[in-house]
């Protein structure tokens, strides 16, 4: 399969930002190297940029498409999940396939988000590409969390951030349980199934102790209740854009995860990170490979401490798995990260910090394998008992597509595009021992590896989705995965990009605005 042309061949449009090359020669003439395509004769220069043209709309039409496809897929999954709900009742959502209802409203953050987006569209390229690196990543954390807090208050303080995580379903219920920590650890595989005495509320049961032990923890320091929570979850959540940036940036290199920096602070996935705890898992596991992907940086671009980065990675890594029993798919993107990096030198570090999170959690008496095979019992006594696994597993991709917006739907076909035919030259070359045809520049590798990782991200929500552990509410629980389908929206042309990102900023506030969801 060819590669798209777009994806291939660096785009010759200069940013408006860029400093202006100096003009070339007037002696220059039409046969000399390198001269300008306007004065080498007569037409030649439109043509060149009619071809730029047609290639520009080649690439445009099947990004059109996919996206088509999955305006298709949601509609397909409005209108049948609709229908079976109305006659069975068995999808346990109140719009499917959103846990959410339709119900169109504005609300105190409403003009808030209109200019966090506008500011983003209108300033976010072209300080993504000036800032110096820390001030961009500071940047990036600082307008994803205005935006997430925008986005969190057009449902207004009461109903959007000060009661969302004060549910009968949320962690905040059994807070008062945990005044002996060690006792309720020690007894908490015995509080999960639901005809257990004092079973745990569903969060609490459907993930390991170290979630509700987050918020115990703030509330033991004073900072107890729903607004606490809610403003840990947006504050820690929102630090993923840094997080994935600082991945990016090891994996791909500076001027990809630059370009990438507006793309993560707009994402619609924002609507889900406030107010959900998965937003907080969402970090916890970014910045877990984002450490990795700084250990296994090696030669000029080594860090001065990668066994350290590799520790954290691991303790990171050890505590992503204690927040959420499905985040140990999480390892698919960490072997990916060692992949592209060609290295396995971290790994020791990294497991040896897995492991003594493991540790304290099993020598205080808390079994992880013990209570997945319980959580799993628990699942099916509950609404997945009833909930249809033939409607969930393609109406799961509906809540997908519609969390990471249509930018990165685009982008992810070229990431499969490009995925293809990186494949097809690896086999190439391990036919063949040599390259074949022209070096492929320090540019197209770059994306080659994005759209790699891309790939390992869109893997990672295969294996969840066919698991048939995620029936509804995927636009939440998969957060920490459908974060690293984000950058893909890179691989689009660079002149379309800002209509992209307002793309994506019109999907966050259109969900937002339309639907009142459950987080």
């Amino acid at each position: 399969m060819p590669v798209e042309p777009s994806a291939t061949r660096p785009d010759r449009s200069a940013p408006a930002d860029r400093p202006e090359l100096p003009a070339r020669p007037e002696s220059s003439g039409p046969s000399a190297p390198g001269a300008d395509p306007a004065v080498r004769g007569p037409g030649r220069g439109l043509r060149g940029r009619g071809r730029g043209r047609v290639r520009g709309l080649r690439g445009l039409v099947p990004d059109a498409g996919a996206v088509a496809v999955a305006g298709a897929l949601v509609a397909a999954a409005v209108v049948i999940g609709g229908a079976i709900e109305r006659e069975h009742g068995t999808l346990r959502v109140h719009w499917p396939p959103y846990y959410a209802e339709l119900e169109p409203h504005l609300g105190p953050g409403t003009p808030a988000a209109l200019l966090v987006a506008a500011a983003v569209l209108g300033y976010g390229p072209a300080l993504a590409a000036r800032l110096p690196w820390r001030r961009l990543l500071a940047a990036a954390w600082g307008a994803s969390m205005a935006w997430i807090w925008s986005l969190a208050l057009v449902d207004g303080w009461h109903r959007g951030v000060e009661n969302q995580l004060t549910s009968a379903y949320e962690y905040l219920q059994e807070v008062d349980r945990f005044g002996d920590v060690g006792a309720a650890l020690r007894t908490f595989t015995d509080h999960i199934l639901l005809h257990s005495p004092d079973n745990w509320v569903p969060h609490v049961a459907g993930h390991p102790p170290a979630a509700v032990l987050t918020f115990v923890g703030l509330d033991r320091v004073g900072l107890g209740g729903g607004p606490w929570a809610s403003a840990w979850v947006i504050t820690v959540g929102s630090s993923a854009a840094a997080a994935v940036l600082v991945a990016l940036r090891a994996l791909t290199g500076e001027e990809l995860a630059r370009r990438a920096a507006p793309f993560l602070v707009l994402a619609p996935t924002a609507v889900w990170v406030g107010v959900s705890a998965d937003g907080y898992f969402t970090a916890v596991a970014a910045w877990a490979l984002a450490l990795l992907a700084l250990s296994a940086r090696t030669g000029e671009r080594a860090i001065r401490a990668p066994r350290t980065a590799a520790l954290g990675a691991g303790l990171l890594f050890g505590l992503t798995c204690y927040l959420s029993y499905g985040l140990t798919l999480c390892a698919l993107l960490g072997l990916t990260v060692l992949a592209l990096s060609r290295t396995l030198r971290p790994l020791p570090w990294v497991l040896a910090g897995v492991a003594a999170v493991a540790a304290v959690f099993t020598l205080a008496g808390f079994n992880w394998w013990e209570g997945y095979q319980l959580l799993t019992e628990r699942y099916y006594q509950g609404a997945a008992r009833i909930r249809p696994y033939s409607y969930w597993v393609w109406a799961n991709l509906a809540c997908a597509v519609t969390a990471v917006g249509p930018a990165v739907v685009a982008g992810t076909r070229r990431a499969l595009v490009a995925g293809t035919a990186a494949g097809r030259r690896a086999a190439a070359l391990l036919r063949e021992r040599h390259a074949v045809g022209a070096p492929r520049s320090e540019g197209h590798r770059s994306r080659d590896r994005l759209a790699v990782l891309v790939l390992a991200a869109l893997l990672t929500i295969a294996v969840a989705d066919l698991s048939g552990m995620s029936k509804a509410e995927t636009e939440r629980i998969w957060l920490p995965f459908l974060t690293w389908l984000l950058p893909a929206a890179v691989l689009l042309p660079h002149r379309g990009a800002r209509y992209w990102l307002a793309a994506q900023a019109a999907t966050a506030l259109a969900v937002n605005h339309l639907l009142l969801t459950g987080w």
